[in-house]
């Protein structure tokens, strides 16, 4: 069983200076997870709990900025200081490469964090040139490696140069920094330890480098052609299975509760092409599409497929606005099959591993080696709106999913059973059972009727 849920507050105080404007923002995020795991899902007897996690980030922020313009120049600036309460409590029977091992821990990490930023951008050559340059930084109080604002110095730079009418050469290149997951941050060992603070745990740190070019026509359309570069350091690995945190994706469960360094790198590329129709004639639309290339390394020099690396990635979206206030819009969506990791079979059939894990286990050794079939889907929208007095009133049919396509999964692992739902030894074994692989599918209709008031 799994539940999570979620909730966001702030406020805002927005003041307009004559040189600029300056902002406070104050908010709150929560986010709760948990999930529970008995054996034959018999809930009654304590002793056959495989899995109990509960976990809470809270995030309070403040945040200050400026903006002004001296001149020809356009300065902003701004501070932030953020208050995280992130606990965890987890109970786990689980399979590595080096056996069945029992995790159970708590675990109450306050960090505290903080950042600062300032860019300047000016427009030259009658404004067909538009250059602008920033610094960042960010720190917080977890270890010594994060708490230096030096070491997270993120300059950035971009260019725009209008070389010939209505045609622009556009760039920019920055590094960037993110914090590790709080599951990494806050895993302890049975002593109480913070692990990956041991582990010498960084920021992650990545480079972009963006080049493009744009044209808009006079017919309300934007078309624009991009090429992007990034590389990943100090990303997180698993340090037991030597895994990079990219290439477990979301089909692992909870990942990074455990001991972890930033010994992983990464790269993605590719390119976009974009074509946009702003409102002509009743007609907009949207023609977006990407090939990317994502790849990590598992502690060693070689690349593989990280779990977002799909490839193609198309983007058709498109609407008429009818007579009497009745717009109809269209969506369609086609992505190339993601990567995912085959089982180990001769692991996954073990009786003292199956017991435990109640699941297929991944074969390490062939991380993310095999493709998913490519998937689309087209989702459509009817709205008619009202207009009152002082409010609109908007109603929609929304169905998603039109043509019923089913989306393949990676499939499910199970053993084969008897008439009394009893597991089958494994004939030529008697420490294994039978397996077999079930066909994992998605996918269905989904119609939806709904209202909005606007006052």
């Amino acid at each position: 069983m799994n539940e999570q849920w979620n909730y966001t507050v702030g406020v805002k105080y927005s003041h307009f200076g004559k040189r600029g404007l300056q902002q406070i923002i104050l908010s709150r995020n929560t986010l709760n997870n948990s999930a529970h795991k008995f054996e034959n899902n018999d809930e009654s007897d304590p002793s056959k709990q495989l899995l109990n996690y509960n976990s809470r980030e809270i995030e309070s922020k403040l945040r200050l900025e400026n903006t002004s313009k001296f001149g020809w120049y356009k300065i902003s600036y701004g501070l932030q200081y953020e208050y995280v309460e992130y606990t965890n409590s987890t109970f786990t029977r689980m399979y590595l490469p080096s056996g069945i091992t029992s995790i159970n821990y708590s675990s109450s990490l306050p960090l505290q964090k903080a950042g600062g930023y300032v860019q300047i951008s000016r427009a030259l050559l009658s404004d067909r040139l538009v250059l602008s340059s920033g610094l960042r930084t960010d720190i917080n109080d977890y270890s010594p490696k994060m708490n230096n604002s030096l070491d997270q110095l993120s300059p950035r730079f971009s260019v725009s140069y209008q070389f010939i009418k209505n045609w622009f050469l556009n760039a920019n290149v920055g590094r960037y920094f993110q914090l590790p997951p709080y599951t990494s941050l806050g895993y302890r060992d049975s002593s109480n330890v913070l692990v990956n603070k041991k582990n010498n745990l960084k920021y992650i740190s990545s480079d972009h480098l963006v080049v493009g070019i744009e044209h808009l026509r006079s017919s309300n359309t934007k078309i624009s052609l991009e090429g992007f570069y990034k590389s990943y350091r100090n990303y997180p690995l698993l340090i037991e299975e030597q895994i990079s945190l990219a290439n477990l994706g979301s089909d692992f469960g909870v990942i990074g509760d455990e001991p972890v360094n930033s010994n992983s790198t990464g790269r993605s590329y590719g390119a976009e092409l974009l074509i946009q129709q702003s409102i002509m004639n009743g007609y907009y639309g949207i023609v977006a599409y990407t090939y990317v290339r994502s790849e990590f390394t598992n502690g060693g020099s070689n690349y593989v497929p990280s779990s977002w690396d799909n490839r193609h990635i198309l983007s058709l979206t498109g609407g008429k606005q009818l007579k009497k206030n009745w717009e109809v819009g269209v969506k369609f969506r086609y992505f190339s099959g993601a990567p995912f990791t085959p089982f180990d079979q001769q692991a996954s059939a073990r009786k003292d591993v199956w017991d435990v894990t109640r699941t297929g286990v991944p074969n390490y050794n062939a991380i993310n080696t095999q493709r998913l079939p490519a998937t689309h889907q087209l989702d459509i929208r009817i709205d008619k709106k009202y207009f009152l007095k002082k409010t609109v009133l908007n109603i929609y049919l929304d169905i998603q999913n039109l043509y019923n396509n089913k989306t393949l999964l990676a499939p499910y692992l199970t053993v084969v059973t008897d008439q009394n739902g009893t597991a089958v030894e494994d004939p030529n074994n008697s420490g294994s059972y039978l397996l077999k692989e079930l066909k994992n599918e998605s996918g269905t209709i989904l119609p939806s009727i709904g209202m909005m008031w606007e006052f």
